[in-house]
Formats: structure tokens, sequence, C-alpha cells
């Protein structure tokens, strides 16, 4: 495997490692915590990654084109924060408009019962379920095991190529369609608001 090989769909050999790695907790059982088993009862979709700028931004505005109710957020990240240039750029060649996008802190989040927490990395499940704390109403998945294939690790692209952007933008967009397609009665939440609202 050469270098450009690898930058461009896992953004560094780094990425490579960490998907490696979720591979094996998923074969070996260890991700069963973070596997989702009432679907019926989720209300929101919530993505999170590190900074609420990348990754869960293009999630939360593909959702919204799909019509499912969503928020997102960051596990470390200003409020208020808008997305950088690069990530701006590669969901514009997805068309996807993301220059209106604004983080927001986990600090600053209300969590309501039947939230799906939907984060991008194992190492985030884990900071997230501790933060969570008992919490019995609400939900953390990986996104990526909806993804096509199923990737459990989608590594975050801030500062790497645009190259990699895009594959990781792409990766996204197919595993959000596929979550939206799993949970139909989402999007019938989200008619009845419309309608009124």
């Amino acid at each position: 495997m050469t270098t450009t090989w690898i930058n461009r769909q896992f953004g560094t050999f780094r990425g490579l490692v960490r998907l490696g790695l979720a591979y094996a907790e998923l074969a070996t059982g260890r991700l069963s915590a973070f596997q989702l088993r009432r679907p019926e009862n989720v209300r929101r979709l919530v993505f999170v990654c590190h900074g609420n700028i990348c990754r869960s931004a293009i999630a939360h505005r593909l959702a919204l084109a799909e019509g499912l109710p969503v928020a997102s957020l960051g596990l470390s990240t200003s409020t208020g924060a808008s997305s950088p240039k690069q990530a701006v750029a590669a969901a514009a060649r997805a068309q996807v408009d993301m220059s209106t996008h604004r983080a927001t802190d986990f600090t600053d989040f209300e969590v309501q019962p039947g939230d799906l927490f939907l984060v991008m990395e194992v190492r985030q499940a884990h900071k997230l379920r501790r933060r969570l704390g008992a919490r019995d109403d609400v939900y953390v998945c990986l996104l990526g095991m909806w993804g096509s294939p199923v990737m459990p690790h989608l590594h975050d692209p801030f500062t790497l190529s645009d190259a990699y952007f895009d594959t990781c933008f792409a990766r996204v967009k197919t595993a959000v369609r596929r979550l939206g397609d799993a949970l139909p009665h989402l999007r019938t939440v989200e008619a009845g608001q419309r309608k009124t609202g």
C-alpha cells in the first residue's frame, strides 16, 4: 500500500491503524454496548465528533436534507465556531451547503429522551457514554456501522488532504442515508412537525 493511497482512503497511517483496531473490537464483541437495540424508541439523531466542524457537521446537514430530526455537537469545541474553509469546500463538492453551520459544545447541549448519539470513533463512544452517566433513555452508536462497508472508525479529516475530505464525507453520506432508511419512523415524526409547525 502506498502512502498516497493510505492518505486518500484513511487520512493517515494512524487512521488506518485505528480502523483496524476498531474492526478487531467489533469482531470480538467489545462494541456490543454501542449497538442500537431499540430503534423504535429513537426520536432524534445527534451526530457527534471532536469539534463539530467537519464530520458531525456534514452529517447534520445531510440528515436535514433527508427530512430527519437532527442535532449535532462536539465533545471538545467552542460553541459558535464555524467549519474551516476546507470542510465547507468539501461539502460544496458533495452538493451540501455547510457555510452557516456553527458548532455546539457538549456542555451547551440539551439532551432529550430518545436521542441517538452517533459518534465517529470508538474512543468518542466511550467518552460520551461516561458523560451521559446512567441515563438509559438515550443511545450511543457508531455512525460508521451504517456504512457500506461497515466502518467503526471514521477518521477526522481536519487539516488533512482534500482527497481524504472527499472520501470521509462520502462515507458519512452513505451512512446517514442508510441510517435514515433503517429508522423510517423518524421521517414520519418530522413530517408531522412540519404540518403542525
